[in-house]
C-alpha cells in the first residue's frame, strides 16, 4: 500500500502533524469529514452524533463481531464548510486524555485539495504511545479508503 499521507511527530513535541493531497474538490474532501453516511462507509464506524457546528458534538462506535472495540467523542469548537474543523478528540476507555484537533482543508485545484490536521497531546508522552501504535499505518489506510469510496461516489 502507498503511503501517500504524511505523519510527522518531532521529538519533544506534544503534537502530530498529517498531511494528504487528495484528488478530491475540496467541498468533497470536506464532506467526507461531515457528512454522518460518508464518515462511516470510509472510517467502517458507526457515527452515533453529528452536531456540525460551533459547540456541537460527535461521538462514533466500532464493532466488530457485536463487541465494541473502540469508541470515540468530542465537541465541535469551529466548523468553516469546505474550511476548516476545530475539535477535541477523545477515545473513551483508553488511557489517553483528551486530545485539541485543528483539520483544514485547502483547494489546490478545481480537482484537488489537501488536509492537514494538527493534533496536539497533553504531553509527549502520550503522544509518543500513541505514535508506538500502528497509528500511521491505519491513517494511512483510512485516507486510501476515503478517496475510493469518495471518488467512486462522485
Amino acid at each position: 500500500m502507498e503511503k501517500k499521507t504524511i505523519v510527522k511527530a518531532e521529538a519533544d513535541k506534544q503534537e502530530i502533524v498529517i498531511t494528504r493531497e487528495f484528488d478530491l474538490p475540496v467541498a468533497l474532501l470536506f464532506k467526507a469529514y461531515s457528512d454522518p453516511e460518508l464518515l462511516e462507509q470510509w472510517m467502517e464506524t458507526k457515527v452515533l452524533k453529528m452536531e456540525n457546528k460551533r459547540h456541537g458534538s460527535y461521538a462514533f462506535e466500532t464493532s466488530r463481531n457485536g463487541q465494541v472495540v473502540f469508541r470515540a467523542n468530542g465537541t465541535i469548537h469551529e466548523f468553516v464548510p469546505d474550511q476548516k474543523i476545530t475539535r477535541t478528540f477523545e477515545m473513551e476507555n483508553t488511557p489517553f486524555p483528551v486530545q485539541l484537533e485543528f483539520l483544514n482543508f485547502e483547494k489546490l485545484t478545481e480537482h484537488t485539495s489537501k488536509l492537514t490536521m494538527h493534533m496536539v497531546f497533553k504531553s509527549v508522552a502520550f503522544r509518543d504511545q500513541l505514535m508506538q501504535m500502528p497509528f500511521a499505518q491505519g491513517i494511512n489506510w483510512a485516507h486510501n479508503r476515503l478517496q475510493e469510496i469518495i471518488k467512486g461516489a462522485k
